[in-house]
């Protein structure tokens, strides 16, 4: 069936230039000049996609967007014409769950990858949601399903979203699932960590480069910006981005466009951008080190993750989930976990949230001999005194860690050479396993007796490190 817009404008050229462009997508139209008129229409036909301009005789776009999402729910995208560089009305429309915007004069190719979107949105409305969308984000907890609810409600907006929460909360997922259920769920998804990247690669990172524009630029690259391209990119912890870049990433949102280092012509961009942070941010804009500018730009709607300690009754389904994806990985059958184990997470207070739930139940995964993990085989004394130590006792525990390897150690922890503790420590675990292996003529019964491990244990990690080869 033909998709059926309706356009709002009250200038006739205007009117015209958008259903003669809609019309050649094989969008029929129908126009409205105020208003008035477009609620009759709005009364007597059912819209896949509502165009309008923000200024009308008997109102604004603003009154329209409002009364779209209190008849249809936000069932059907509603789009802005908004003046050139007028992004307060925009982020407005936005806030109140208009789909998309347009700035005047209209880029028709603009035009065209807006509706494009919309129409895939309306067709992903009669989809059923996908087994991958609907596991991203488990629980059953009240706050979960409400976070569900949200997710679903913001992925069918092309807006770009705010996911605030503690460090291993689960923001990732949340950005993926908003991604995996909305109109560009078939296009790429990119996540980055934008404390993770050196401040001088971050420009060309973020927007690529040309060949010879920089020593070492031996051949174009491009930037994130453009290989997101049609679909998502998430920035987690946004709060670590420089001042500097802070500034072109907002010209960047703003523009729609690019220019990658050491191009004359800029370049547009399609992308939704989704953003996180364990920080707060609006502490971060008071305190001068986010600009308030870009702040209200990526904060047009902003989506809480809970901490796992105020949702403990989905803990035993989430540590099930786990520990089934932990023995998968290793292609054996998973332990159980025993009425104790589960009693005792319940009651732990996970300071790093369900990446420290993933931490506690690989390592017991990994110790345990046995096909029922207890309460002491979690060690959770040990993994609360892990994350509430001062960074300074880390120093005293390597030197500790070296009087006992001896010569073996390989020295202190250098953040010029490793990327983070747990890289540097995996380094040693690599060097010791593959030197019982080479010691053993790869013989794994014997090397899991040498180094004091099961067998099993020894297969997870060589698993884990890639040496299964």
């Amino acid at each position: 069936m033909q998709p059926l817009a309706l356009v709002v404008d009250d200038e006739p050229d205007i009117c015209e230039l958008l259903t003669l462009t809609l019309r050649r997508m094989d969008v029929s139209c129908h126009t409205a000049d105020s208003l008035g008129e477009a609620y009759r229409l709005l009364r007597e036909h059912t819209f896949d996609f509502c165009l309008t301009d923000m200024r009308l005789p008997d109102g604004d776009g603003l009154e329209l967007v409002g009364h779209i999402q209190g008849q249809r729910g936000g069932d059907m995208p509603i789009a802005v014409i908004t003046a050139h560089g007028n992004m307060d009305t925009a982020i407005s429309a936005l806030k109140l769950g208009a789909f998309d915007f347009v700035s005047k004069p209209v880029d028709l190719e603009r035009l065209r990858s807006l509706v494009q979107l919309a129409l895939r949105l309306r067709d992903k409305r009669n989809e059923p949601q996908s087994a991958a969308s609907g596991q991203l984000l488990i629980g059953r907890a009240e706050n979960m399903c409400r976070l569900r609810e949200q997710i679903a409600k913001v992925a069918r907006s092309d807006a770009p979203i705010y996911i605030s929460g503690e460090s291993g909360s689960g923001k990732e997922l949340a950005a993926r699932s908003i991604h995996a259920q909305g109109p560009r769920a078939d296009q790429p998804f990119l996540a980055i960590n934008c404390g993770a990247i050196p401040a001088e690669l971050m420009e060309s990172e973020f927007f690529g480069h040309k060949k010879g524009s920089f020593t070492g630029a031996h051949r174009d690259k491009p930037g994130l910006l453009q290989s997101a391209a049609g679909g998502t990119l998430f920035l987690d912890e946004v709060a670590d981005l420089p001042l500097e870049m802070q500034v072109k990433l907002l010209r960047a949102i703003q523009e729609k466009c690019i220019r990658p280092i050491g191009a004359t012509e800029e370049i547009p961009i399609d992308v939704r951008l989704l953003s996180a942070t364990h920080k707060d941010l609006a502490r971060e804009v008071a305190e001068g080190r986010f600009r308030s500018d870009l702040y209200y730009r990526i904060n047009v709607i902003e989506i809480a993750v809970p901490p796992l300690r105020e949702r403990e009754e989905d803990i035993p389904l989430l540590a099930e989930t786990i520990m089934q994806r932990i023995a998968s990985n290793a292609g054996v059958a998973p332990p159980r976990l025993a009425e104790d184990a589960l009693a005792a997470l319940r009651v732990y207070a996970f300071p790093g949230n369900v990446r420290q739930l993933e931490n506690i139940l690989e390592r017991a995964f990994t110790l345990c001999d046995q096909q029922v993990i207890r309460a002491g085989d979690l060690l959770l004394d040990h993994d609360t005194f892990q994350f509430q130590k001062p960074a300074s006792s880390v120093a005293t525990e390597q030197r500790a860690l070296q009087n006992e390897a001896g010569e073996s150690y390989p020295g202190q922890f250098d953040p010029s050479q490793h990327a983070s503790l747990d890289d540097f420590l995996q380094t040693i675990e690599r060097g010791a396993i593959e030197d019982t292996l080479n010691a053993t003529r790869w013989n794994r019964t014997a090397a899991a007796q040498k180094l004091g491990i099961s067998f099993r244990s020894l297969r997870y990690r060589l698993k884990k490190l890639g040496l299964e080869d």
